[in-house]
């Protein structure tokens, strides 16, 4: 029978819950135990894919082809959890499934209410991951924060789980906000009160994380204890970190969180060993080179919506190469205003176009493929960043001022980017292609040489597709299809033939890598980016 771990917030958004959710999940594994973990979300939306990334950031596509939470994609960077559909519960799922029950007559006539069809909705989602995975640990981490009207459901459903799992079953790990005021004061006084609002929902904290800039001194962690109604030794700190998130797994052992946790779920017998974080982190601090790489995006899409590749080039460049990268960020709309562009790039090794959506700043990352063709930049473009390298060779070395993608100009003579459904004339329904799904790669090519086989798994998230009635016309320009997709012949990749290294794929490599097992094409890129420094 699995256990469980319900972690709530205070105060404000915007904490680090889910980066200190992660920490403590992968601590519990570095202990020894299975885990498993579910993000409950309080918005109405099924999933994420349908939110602006101004609002929630990246979407993190599993497996299945969920289009989940960006904390779902911090889960599976600090653990070695694969994540579905399942570990996602939005309160829009929950009252779709309510509905649903209700129109086949599942509840024999009663009044269909908040309590107990929602709650017990919710419940038997969080029940349903430790059933299915046989999880030692269960990590469920409630979104928003306690007094939010739209998490009321969520955290009700807490305190009836709390209450039905029993102490020792199910405990809450409450973090919650510790300010510096101006003078340099720590004050507690948001965290007596975030308390004492999950208090009067009928939920009392096991162990508090306090958000701060600094370390807690003895005497305020007694006073937050008493106020709180939490031993001592249960109130713990979530400090800012030097360098690296990954460093709050090692922050959170050193206080001994790991250790309070396990005893108070029957674990104690178990001792945690974080070798694998504290030798990764000796790298990232001692770094024996350094690369500049420029990532080119959207202004306001540069920090949360292109997090997951951020981390896939810190992977590869600190556990394959003991590198630092540093991510210069490019605004593609600045890009479009400058006559010579070269001045943003004159002292980077390496160029990343992500996937993007919508035509904004087109213009600035076509130039950029432009200059990193050119001059012989290694490049590495994903979903979007493929198709530019399509619609420049088309436009530069062809000649067809008008080639386009259709997801942009819906009428052009030369539409080498577009829905499959446009490619064979029928009716463009544009389906969106989502999760895994396998992709053959060529032999012969760079490609080839990054993964050394010819069948590959990879995730997608993508709707349009390179039109292959080019094929010859992009091949006769040194731009070659380098994979196709298994069940569906659509290209996968572009490279450029004559070009130290010039990749371009559809699929997204970023949701796969990790810390300590970064994906190959983000170390094939890191290396390339690494002989072009030298």
């Amino acid at each position: 029978m699995s256990k469980y771990i319900l972690v709530t917030s205070g105060v404000c958004s915007s904490l680090g819950k889910g980066v200190a959710t992660a920490s403590i999940g992968s601590l519990l594994e570095c202990s020894g135990l299975k885990v498993a973990m579910v993000k409950c979300d309080p918005y109405i939306n099924i999933d994420a894919g349908t939110i602006s990334p101004y609002q929630q950031g990246e979407v993190y596509v599993t497996e299945d082809g969920a289009e989940t939470d960006s904390d779902l994609g911090t889960y599976s960077r600090f653990t070695n959890i694969s994540v579905n559909s399942d570990n996602c519960v939005t309160i829009g799922k929950v009252y779709e499934a309510v509905i649903r029950n209700e129109r086949a007559g599942r509840y024999n006539g009663r009044t269909v209410q908040v309590i107990p069809h929602v709650t017990d909705e919710i419940k038997r989602r969080i029940m349903a991951i430790g059933t299915k995975t046989a999880a030692d640990v269960v990590i469920v981490e409630v979104g928003g924060t306690v007094g939010d009207i739209e998490s009321i459901p969520f955290l009700e459903a807490v305190r009836q789980f709390s209450h039905e799992q029993g102490k020792g079953n199910c405990i809450n790990v409450h973090l919650t906000l510790v300010p510096t005021i101006i003078g340099g004061e720590l004050k507690t006084k948001p965290t007596q009160h975030s308390v004492k609002q999950l208090q009067e929902t009928g939920i009392q904290p096991d162990v508090l994380l306090c958000r701060c800039e600094r370390k807690i001194e003895d005497d305020m962690r007694k006073k937050i204890a008493l106020f709180c109604n939490v031993s001592v030794g249960s109130v713990f700190t979530s400090t800012d970190i030097e360098k690296s998130i990954y460093e709050l797994p090692v922050l959170f052992h050193e206080q001994g969180i790991d250790k309070v946790i396990l005893e108070k779920l029957g674990f104690g017998n178990k001792k945690p060993n974080i070798k694998i974080w504290t030798d990764f982190l000796n790298k990232l601090k001692n770094p024996s080179k350094k690369i500049t790489i420029a990532m080119v995006g959207k202004k306001d899409y540069l920090d949360n919506c292109y997090k997951s590749v951020q981390e896939s080039l810190h992977h590869a460049a600190t556990t394959t190469f003991g590198a630092e990268a540093e991510i210069c960020k490019i605004d593609a709309e600045t890009l479009e205003s400058c006559t010579d562009i070269a001045p943003y790039f004159k002292s980077v090794d390496a160029i990343v176009i992500p996937g993007n959506y919508g035509q904004r700043g087109f213009l600035g990352l076509l130039s950029t493929v432009r200059y990193a063709r050119e001059n012989n930049i290694p490049y590495l473009g994903i979903d979007l960043g493929m198709h530019l390298m399509a619609i420049e060779t088309a436009r530069s070395l062809l000649g067809w001022a008008d080639a386009d993608s259709t997801e942009f100009m819906q009428h052009c003579e030369h539409p080498v980017i577009s829905l499959p459904e446009e490619q064979t004339g029928t009716s463009a329904a544009g389906v969106v292609k989502l999760g895994i799904s396998p992709v053959t790669v060529v032999k012969g090519t760079k490609l080839h040489d990054v993964y050394k086989t010819e069948s590959i798994m990879e995730r997608h998230r993508s709707k349009y597709t390179f039109d292959r009635r080019y094929t010859n016309d992009m091949a006769g320009q040194n731009l070659i299809i380098s994979a196709l997709a298994a069940d569906d012949n659509q290209a996968e990749a572009f490279e450029w033939k004559n070009h130290p290294w010039g990749l371009g794929v559809q699929f997204h490599p970023e949701f796969t890598s990790r810390p300590t097992k970064p994906h190959p094409l983000f170390n094939a890129f890191i290396g390339a980016a690494l002989n072009h420094k030298k």
